[in-house]
């Protein structure tokens, strides 16, 4: 696995922890990255309102998370409910991550270090 540059990535509606093997240019061993979190919307009187500006803010979650995983050449997502799916559904239509193998997984909450072992143990084992 040390010449393939690969990530890791829990995530639910309000943060992503990240794990990757590799920077711009090198592979080395698996690093917890900084944790993403998500702006979450306060209250709206509107409920249209509420909505794009919920639609909005994941995106931008998105977007944040697909910056920290440019060059990665395989993902690993895991977490609870649906948002690893909208995840992928997101990369998949973007045309940089297109064709990025992305392997999809369902876990309840994880501390840092749990993510950290969970990825390294699913590249091990692929």
């Amino acid at each position: 696995m040390k010449d393939r540059k690969v990530a890791g990535l829990w995530i639910d509606t309000q943060k992503a922890i990240l794990v990757k093997n590799h920077d711009a240019q090198n592979t080395s061993d698996f690093k917890l990255c900084e944790p993403i979190k998500a702006e979450v919307q306060g209250w709206n009187s509107s409920e249209k309102n509420a909505n794009n500006a919920e639609q909005t803010n994941r995106m931008k979650f998105f977007k944040e998370i697909d910056h920290m995983i440019e060059n990665t050449e395989e993902l690993y997502i895991t977490g609870p409910g649906q948002v690893q799916e909208e995840f992928k559904r997101y990369l998949h239509e973007t045309a940089q991550f297109k064709n990025l193998k992305i392997t999809l997984d369902t876990a309840q909450h994880m501390s840092d270090e749990e993510v950290l072992e969970t990825v390294k143990k699913h590249f091990e084992n692929n």
